[in-house]
């Protein structure tokens, strides 16, 4: 019955972790930069995700006496070249995008941060599980991603997937480190005293005191996956026409930059947004979570 009390030590560190959550949002609401990134990219979240409803036209309604126009009061961010509604083109690429996106780094991240972990815990499988992270490091993203379209095709799936093998070794990396200096805590070592199973100590004493380290390289990792996802679909391997997706409209409009510059420009604005408010706010939840830029 005495020996349970050996692995009491685990609970501060997780409710000390849990409690440094909770504090997250009023901390950062303190932080102007992050709370105006935070109310941006929410805004341009929740759009996307009610394009169906706030689109004022049928994205892919083409009227052909309508083309190139400017922005104006009736078409806020002007016509495409076959006259549809650049507005709700936009909407509707942005859900494509962060949904693209967010695919990307939450299952690459999901198993680069259980491979990371395992290799962390398993000692007889980190190196193996290491050369394959450093063998996926070597290709750039780009290349990940012409490979995978040479084998799959073009299409948004085929980008996810690309943008999903190369977030992993990243992401892996990151959560080995941290794993790393969590089995060297004491906790550890009282878990393995009074004989918990490697599943319990994998889950309860591992991972949960590495949520917040792996949360706050995926934060800084979304937008750079928008970027490489956004370039692939600019190079015609992402989602095919008709279908809206951020990357691919800035590639339909730069035939028609000096006749509307706008078809172009609007788009690759709306990418600018996103990453650079996503960029902003990983900062700031990293300045929040990371004790030593406290000081």
């Amino acid at each position: 019955m005495n020996t349970t009390s050996a692995a009491l030590p685990a609970a501060p560190a997780i409710n000390a972790g849990v409690g440094r959550r909770a504090s997250l949002v009023a901390r950062l609401a303190r932080d102007r930069v992050a709370l105006v990134s935070a109310v941006l990219l929410g805004l341009i979240v929740l759009s996307a995700m009610c394009a169906p409803w706030v689109a004022p036209y049928d994205p892919y309604y083409t009227d052909l006496s309508k083309t190139m126009q400017p922005p104006s009061a009736a078409h806020w961010f002007g016509t495409d070249n076959t006259g549809r509604d650049l507005l709700s083109r936009v909407l509707y690429g942005a859900r494509n995008t962060l949904v693209m996106g967010l695919a990307g780094v939450l299952l690459g991240g999901g198993l680069g941060a259980v491979l990371g972990i395992l290799a962390a815990f398993y000692k007889r499988i980190d190196p193996w599980i290491m050369r394959l992270v450093d063998i996926l490091l070597a290709f750039p993203a780009i290349m990940i991603g012409l490979a995978v379209a040479a084998i799959l095709g073009s299409g948004l799936s085929a980008v996810i997937f690309a943008l999903v093998v190369s977030t992993v070794p990243d992401v892996a990396r990151v959560a080995r480190g941290a794993a790393v200096g969590v089995m060297g805590q004491e906790f550890m070592e009282a878990g393995r005293a009074v004989g918990l199973r490697n599943g319990t100590l994998i889950w309860r004493y591992l991972t949960l005191n590495c949520i917040s380290t792996i949360a706050v390289f995926l934060t800084l990792r979304f937008g750079q996956v928008i970027l490489v996802g956004s370039a692939l679909g600019f190079l015609g391997m992402g989602a095919q026409p008709p279908v809206a997706e951020l990357g691919m409209m800035a590639a339909q409009g730069r035939d028609f930059l000096f006749m509307a510059p706008h078809i172009a420009t609007i788009p690759s604005l709306a990418i600018f947004v996103i990453v650079l408010t996503a960029n902003l706010l990983g900062d700031a939840v990293r300045d929040v979570l990371d004790p030593r830029l406290q000081q």
